[in-house]
């Protein structure tokens, strides 16, 4: 248990420098990108000061119609400095927003793998468990700090489950139901058994309590993945 302790702990540190780093490396490519896009874009008063530059190099132009002319061409010089104003503030929200969906996407990632992770160490070495009580007059089985109540066919099934594992024995889907009808396991149903376990960890309702805890092995039957000096029947 100290090994698997420290395992984890290491794994988390690991995990929130992974974060960190990822966190870092997204906020400075996109603080880097935003200053390369704001450098380049091209000065809001530039369309201005080439039709200032136009009134200064051609006195010449006298006419009304040619004074109106340069008149729209710096309204227009001012109508373009403004949108180009507006699309730095929508460049920058879009920059910032972004930034913000890739750390909460870098972030959601790695809890998911550290939970996959956590999830597979559990699968490996199953549930610690430290008693295991049953009780078939209340219909109840304590496994650790938990109670459940189960249904008279699943208190009868996770019996059979101890006694088999006790004798250190696998038993089969035909073997649970004929040592519950009373008949021989040649004249019982390899679905009827496999029925009753699936009926039991229904009734335990915590998927990974009642898949980890009622193991099922491969071409052989099933069994419960405690030991057998932590099991007690009342």
């Amino acid at each position: 248990m100290p090994e698997i302790s420290t395992s984890a702990s290491e794994a988390f540190r690991a995990g929130n420098r992974v974060v960190a780093g990822g966190i870092a490396a997204i906020v400075l490519i996109l603080l880097g990108a935003a200053i390369f896009l704001f450098l380049n874009l091209p000065d809001a008063n530039a369309f201005n000061a080439r039709v200032e530059r136009i009134f200064i190099e051609n006195n010449d132009l006298r006419s009304g119609a040619e004074i109106r002319l340069l008149e729209i061409l710096a309204q227009s010089g001012t109508s373009f400095s403004d949108v180009l104003a507006s699309y730095r503030v929508v460049i920058f929200v879009l920059l910032v927003f972004s930034t913000a969906l890739l750390v909460a996407s870098l972030v959601l990632l790695v809890a998911i793998i550290a939970l996959n992770r956590r999830i597979s160490a559990i699968q490996r070495s199953g549930i610690q468990v430290a008693s295991l009580l049953i009780s078939r007059e209340s219909r109840a089985v304590y496994i650790n700090d938990m109670e459940f109540t189960l249904t008279e066919a699943a208190i009868e099934t996770l019996s059979v489950l101890a006694e088999a594992r006790m004798d250190d024995d696998v038993l089969t889907g035909a073997q649970i139901e004929g040592v519950i009808s009373g008949r021989d396991a040649a004249d019982c149903d390899e679905a009827a058994g496999a029925t009753r376990v699936k009926r039991l960890r229904d009734a335990l309702g915590n998927q990974l309590v009642s898949e980890l805890l009622v193991k099922t092995i491969a071409r052989r039957g099933y069994m419960l993945a405690v030991g057998k000096d932590v099991i007690r029947m009342v």
